[in-house]
C-alpha cells in the first residue's frame, strides 16, 4: 500500500502598492494562487478546492516570480504574462481564465464579451462565476472584466484594488 505525500506549495508574501500579496507556487514555480493578505482565509479555502492535499509552507518567493510581480507593480505591465499557472478548475473555468489572459493591459471587456470570446454567448452568469473563482488574480487578469455599461463590478480583492489595478494599467474610468 502506498501513501502519497502532500504536495508542498510555497506561500510567499510580497509587498505591493495596494497591500501585501499572497502568492502560492508549486515546486516548478508555477502560480497556484494569488490573493491579498486581508483575504488569506479565502486563499486557503481556494487551495483546498484547487489543490486538494497540498500543504502551504511559508517561503520566500522564487526569484522569477518575485521579480515579475515587482516589475508589474513598477509599471512593466506585461511582466506577469510569462509566468506559468496551474489550477484544477473545470474545463469551463479554465477556458474563461485562459481568455482573461488574452485581454491586454489597458483594456477592459464586459462579461458578455468574455462569454462570446469563449464561444458561450448565453453563459454570461457562468462566466461571471468563473471569473470570480479565479484563484490566480492579477496574473490571470480578472480585474479587466467590467459591467456591460462600463461600470466597475465585484472584485474578490475589493473594488478599490480593482480601480487601482485598472488605473495602473492606463484604463480611464468614469468618475
Amino acid at each position: 500500500m502506498s501513501s502519497q505525500q502532500p504536495e508542498p506549495l510555497g506561500l510567499h508574501r510580497l509587498a505591493t502598492p495596494i497591500g501585501e500579496a499572497l502568492v502560492a507556487t508549486d515546486a516548478a514555480g508555477s502560480l497556484c494562487a494569488v490573493d491579498w493578505s486581508d483575504y488569506e482565509a479565502r486563499l486557503r479555502r481556494l487551495m483546498v478546492r484547487h489543490h486538494p492535499g497540498a500543504v502551504l509552507i511559508e517561503a520566500p518567493a522564487p526569484a522569477k516570480v518575485a521579480a515579475a510581480f515587482q516589475a508589474y507593480f513598477a509599471g512593466e505591465l506585461l511582466a506577469l504574462e510569462p509566468l506559468a499557472w496551474r489550477t484544477n478548475g473545470t474545463t469551463f473555468q479554465t477556458a474563461v481564465w485562459s481568455a482573461l489572459r488574452e485581454i491586454p493591459p489597458g483594456s477592459t471587456i464586459s462579461y458578455a464579451e468574455l462569454a462570446r470570446r469563449i464561444g458561450a454567448p448565453r453563459a454570461v452568469r457562468a462566466v461571471g462565476l468563473a471569473n470570480g473563482a479565479n484563484p490566480v488574480g492579477v496574473a490571470v487578469p480578472c480585474h479587466r472584466v467590467i459591467g456591460a455599461r462600463g461600470v466597475l463590478t465585484g472584485y474578490a480583492g475589493g473594488l478599490e484594488r480593482k480601480r487601482w489595478l485598472l488605473a495602473h494599467e492606463g484604463v480611464a474610468l468614469a468618475a
